[in-house]
């Protein structure tokens, strides 16, 4: 056995060091948590697999202070940012395309103070990274593999390597949280299995440099095109750094092939339509496009997030993002359990809230997997034909396969509406769930929710109130808080009194007390103190689980 030193001590160790990892040692940070991050590679980014910055991710960007490094990170701001579909680029058909603002242009939407941004992983790593060390309580090992774990009542004893020395080291922690990948080491160590379809298709994955592209072919520039041929949707090619970067994707299906440089070389040069086309294969990665979901997230102790939970086709944009709110939805509470406000019922949460978000949206990625690649089930082969009645056939099925993809192009839905339905830490209100959306996202405070964003003045959010602490909105003056300013203080639970005087949020919070968890989801609301404040406050910080006997009578009829 190699020589092992003595037991560091740290409250939170991170397993994986890629964006979830990241977001979860920044997060602990900025809680005030320190933690130790160890990532077996050297920190390089080798192919950005994720190119799409959510809007919730965006919204967590602007809450920790770092949406200007994730503007100003490289993507070139000013680059059209259309899809198109379409046979080759020079001289071939383009059956449609749905235009988009550039990134620099797009607005945000209604529903946020912020909007999604175009910041690959090769750029977002690096931001994310800045992050976890500007608060000093992070510690960051590269060329540190994870081994083993041992839990026990009291924490988690961990055996880890150092790769260049051969060095083992033990660390005593009171949580671990396996951030590293779908192949994660702490989700075979725990004997976690998961669910779903193993391979939905085999693909290869190419950075390719090419300088100019868009002045070799006679389409208009885009971010994303999908290439679809006599044999239906063969590739996609995407804008990594919106200059001279691109990520060719080679579309298999269900058999494993291996695909070199050669045959990449001659996609790419079949994708531009030119045999003169000068380009550099920078790097290759085949991968298999998987829809999975753990079976159980992990123990009291010991947890996995990321694509260590959940593995989905990247159609949609989903992977990354949801991976990150995992991080959000475990920062606040390893915070409470850490610092000792927070109950048992906190980490017992953590699957019951996000594992349904991860069934949902793995279940659209494929979804819309497959409405990409419809063209392999029915192409009229028409389309490929010169002349009136291919412009025809063109125009029909491009007409048809934009509006079918446009499901994917559009998901505020997925991306802010996601709740938590059944949660212990949620007292509910009684009210129905609403439809849960893809396309489209109206507001709401119901508990389990998101809070609703409105703009309290120029450059001011209600979310801008959300992070650090529990927050009670209060919405009429009148209403006595004592309370629960009594009960906070006797647990010693990070809590502040926002009184709002605006009738756009008073209309979209609905009663005149909302409580709004330190994650920015609502975990209460009335129009009035419950009798017993102190019993709210414990169910929220996992203290006590939420039942329907606890629901008093009164509480109810104060909803």
């Amino acid at each position: 056995m190699s020589e092992q030193s003595s037991t560091k001590k740290i409250p939170v160790l991170i397993v994986g060091g890629g964006p979830v990892g990241l977001a979860l040692a920044g997060d602990l940070g900025w809680r005030g948590v320190p933690n130790l991050l160890v990532e077996k590679g050297d920190g390089s980014v080798f192919q950005p697999r994720m190119d799409m910055v959510g809007i919730r991710t965006m919204e967590f960007c602007r809450r920790w202070g770092i949406v200007d490094w994730v503007e100003n990170a490289g993507y070139n701001r000013n680059y059209s940012q259309d899809y198109a579909w379409v046979s080759q680029l020079h001289g071939g058909y383009e059956f449609g395309r749905e235009e988009f603002p550039i990134v620099k242009d797009e607005p945000k939407p209604p529903q946020s103070p912020q909007k999604r941004e175009r910041c690959p992983q090769n750029f977002f790593d690096p931001v994310l990274t800045r992050f976890a060390n500007r608060s000093g309580l992070t510690e960051i090992r590269y060329q540190t593999e994870y081994l083993s774990h041992v839990e026990h009542a009291n924490g988690v004893t961990a055996r880890l390597r150092n790769l260049a020395t051969g060095k083992e080291e033990l660390v005593d922690c009171q949580y671990l949280v396996g951030c590293d990948g779908g192949a994660s080491k702490v989700k075979e160590v725990l004997g976690v299995k998961m669910s779903g379809t193993p391979t939905l298709t085999y693909t290869t994955n190419a950075i390719i440099e090419c300088d100019g592209l868009e002045k070799l072919h006679d389409k208009k520039p885009g971010y994303r095109y999908i290439f679809i041929g006599p044999e239906g949707t063969w590739a996609t090619m995407v804008a990594i750094n919106g200059r001279d970067w691109w990520r060719l994707s080679i579309v298999g299906d269900g058999t494993m092939r291996t695909i070199g440089e050669e045959e990449i070389g001659k996609t790419f040069i079949r994708a531009v339509g030119r045999d003169d086309v000068k380009f550099r294969i920078i790097s290759i990665m085949p991968w298999i496009r998987r829809q999975l979901v753990a079976d159980d997230y992990g123990t009291d102790r010991v947890v996995i997030a990321g694509d260590a939970a959940h593995l989905t086709s990247p159609t949609g944009g989903f992977g990354m993002n949801m991976g990150i709110q995992d991080s959000v939805d475990l920062g606040w509470k390893l915070q409470g359990l850490v610092e000792g406000w927070g109950g048992s019922h906190l980490m017992r949460s953590y699957e019951i809230e996000r594992r349904p978000v991860a069934i949902r949206n793995v279940n659209e990625a494929t979804n819309n997997l497959k409405l990409m690649l419809t063209p392999r089930e029915y192409l009229n082969q028409q389309v490929f034909e010169p002349g009136p009645e291919g412009d025809l056939a063109r125009k029909e099925f491009g007409d048809a396969y934009t509006q079918m993809m446009k499901r994917e192009w559009y998901t505020i839905g997925i991306h802010l509406g996601f709740r938590y339905e059944g949660s212990p830490i949620v007292l509910p209100d009684g009210t129905p769930e609403p439809e849960d959306t893809v396309t489209t996202y109206e507001q709401i405070a119901r508990p389990g929710h998101r809070a609703p964003h409105v703009w309290l003045e120029p450059g001011r959010s209600t979310l801008d109130n959300y992070g650090l602490e529990f927050v009670l909105m209060r919405f009429d003056p009148s209403v006595s808080i004592e309370g629960f300013k009594a009960a906070a203080k006797a647990c010693k639970l990070p809590f502040k009194i926002v009184d709002c005087d605006n009738e756009e949020a008073r209309r979209l919070y609905a009663t005149k007390l909302v409580l709004v968890r330190p994650d920015g989801h609502v975990g209460w609301r009335a129009d009035g103190e419950p009798s017993d404040p102190a019993y709210v406050l414990d169910v929220l910080r996992g203290v006590k689980a939420v039942s329907t006997e606890a629901m008093r009578r009164e509480e109810v009829a104060a909803l």
